[in-house]
């Protein structure tokens, strides 16, 4: 077989292929060009779909089954062959027991500085659904990578503006239009949700906001006009696409 790098054969490159990353890695949004679609940090598994167009490759990611495209150069220089792999499943008793690290991971995040990262999952930079998964990751806990999947996969609990009495430290709050989820928070407690908003509607960053009414913040109001619920994590991802 032919050689393409140190202990790494051509074969394996090829459709179906695992990886395991030695090193942290960008996923793009296509085959060419610099779309950001999230990154992924190192340890993490990935599978090859193929087939390589130009200097990338379309891969799954093992643990949250997030489609991307990678750079074919930072695959060979960052991971090595491996095994396919699923994560651990977890149930809602050692969710609920995790979720102080959960809100442990979000404040040490908000203490950086930081700016909003379209595609940031990495940190100190991220987009708002990076920021989420990457919360949750942290204490072990795989949920999947947008929103609006984020949306679908969390049990739903009710609330409006006002009115947030079933809500728990560590549920999600969702945003958008009444077709699709397009911004999610973590809910701290007392109204108050964390996210990592852009300039047009927020602080570039990862800032606090209220569901209060009472708060005529800019942004609080932004984005209570666009509420449209909130979901607890129940279950962790079993490593399969979400439709």
């Amino acid at each position: 077989m032919e050689s393409v790098g140190t202990g790494v054969y051509a074969d394996a490159l090829q459709a179906g292929r695992c990886w395991r990353l030695s090193a942290d890695i960008d996923g793009h949004a296509r085959s060419t060009g610099p779309g950001l679609a999230t990154q992924a940090r190192r340890g993490r598994g990935l599978q090859l779909l193929g087939p390589v167009e130009g200097t990338r490759l379309r891969a799954r990611l093992l643990e949250d089954g997030y489609r991307c495209w990678i750079e074919i150069s930072d695959l060979l220089e960052r991971a090595i062959p491996g095994q396919p792999s699923r994560p651990r499943p977890l149930g809602p008793s050692r969710i609920s027991a995790s979720l102080p690290d959960v809100l442990a991971f979000a404040e040490r995040a908000r203490q950086q500085t930081n700016h909003y990262l379209w595609g940031g999952t990495l940190g100190p930079d991220f987009d708002c659904s990076g920021f989420i998964q990457s919360a949750f990751a942290s204490a072990g806990i795989w949920i999947p990578r947008d929103a609006y999947q984020q949306e679908r996969f969390c049990q739903p609990v009710a609330v409006r503006p006002g009115v947030f009495a079933l809500l728990r430290p560590g549920d999600l709050i969702f945003f958008g239009r009444p077709q699709r989820c397009s911004h999610v928070g973590l809910y701290l407690g007392g109204g108050r949700y964390l996210h990592s908003s852009g300039k047009d509607h927020g602080r570039d960053g990862l800032g606090i906001d209220q569901l209060s009414p009472e708060s005529d913040h800019p942004v609080s109001c932004h984005y209570r006009s666009e509420l449209r619920g909130a979901g607890r994590v129940m279950r962790s991802h079993d490593g399969t696409t979400l439709p």
